[in-house]
């Protein structure tokens, strides 16, 4: 495991007051695509033990962002990020950073449930035995379903197809794989927009619940499930270059949810969670 990466017992001084411990520092950072700018200049700062919106209009550069914080660009051919992004004070694209350690600490749930094609029980067991770990397999099992709020319904199936699950335990039971390696971070992509109501309002209970435990940053389509969840919410939009009609996401505000819904500083803002546009 890399010191590097390794949380320090102290948050970082230079932090505003505003945040109280900083998991995330995020200043100017952006991404391309073969020289393609998808979203730019993006400074916050994401507060550990919190839930972070991040909205904006479809094709803003919102999941390219949110894959920033876990190294998941690096595996898209052409992506660059540029800027600067801290966890817990640490470069996260320092040189000797490991990428797989990063998203060992910083797991993903991504829009659409994708369950291995293995039993209930193997999807759990999956990263940990990758991790080289044998013993007590069955009681992490168990403490990674029940955080996830699906032991009761699987106890009894643990052997059966992953795939014999609905869609809204599908992804819970993604949830479950990526507790099992006990993150530090929970990323989620769009993780209830092809689940039902129902389903919907299991994940937004979940994410309440694991808070106490997991920092959480959620992309989400859904600006009601944003102020119903979080407890800060960027807002990107995307910028038209008139010349070349490039379109590109660009930060316009930041702020406690409750603010920003609100009393929203930026006329953009308002327009847009009001209906205006996007």
């Amino acid at each position: 495991m890399s010191d590097l990466i390794r949380p320090p017992s102290a948050a970082p001084a230079s932090r505003p007051s505003a945040v109280a411990d900083v998991v995330f520092s995020l200043d100017g950072v952006g991404v391309a695509y073969g020289g393609t700018p998808a979203v730019a200049d993006v400074t916050i700062e994401i507060a550990q033990g919190e839930i972070t919106a991040i909205i904006g209009p479809s094709g803003c550069g919102k999941s390219s962002l949110l894959r920033c914080l876990n190294r998941m660009n690096d595996l898209v051919v052409g992506a660059t990020v540029s800027g600067s992004i801290r966890y817990h004070g640490v470069d996260l694209y320092g040189p000797d950073v490991d990428p797989v350690e990063v998203r060992r600490r910083v797991g993903m749930v991504f829009q659409k449930p994708n369950p291995f094609p293995k039993s209930i029980r193997a999807n759990v067991e999956f990263g940990p035995r990758i991790m080289g770990r044998k013993d007590d397999l069955p009681a992490v099992t168990e403490a990674a379903l029940r955080r996830a709020a699906l032991w009761d319904e699987v106890k009894d199936k643990l052997d059966d197809s992953a795939f014999a699950l609905s869609g809204g335990q599908q992804q819970r039971l993604c949830i479950a794989r990526s507790l099992a390696v006990e993150p530090d971070v929970l990323l989620m992509d769009e993780p209830c927009s092809a689940l039902d109501p129902i389903a919907t309002a299991r994940i937004e209970d979940l994410m309440h619940e694991l808070r106490q435990d997991v920092s959480i940053v959620i992309v989400t389509h859904n600006m009601q499930q944003a102020a119903r969840v979080s407890d800060r919410t960027a807002f990107i939009t995307t910028d038209v270059d008139e010349e070349s009609d490039r379109r590109c996401g660009r930060l316009v505000e930041f702020d406690v949810t409750e603010q920003l819904f609100t009393r929203p500083r930026d006329d953009r803002t308002e327009a847009y969670i009001t209906g205006r546009f996007g």
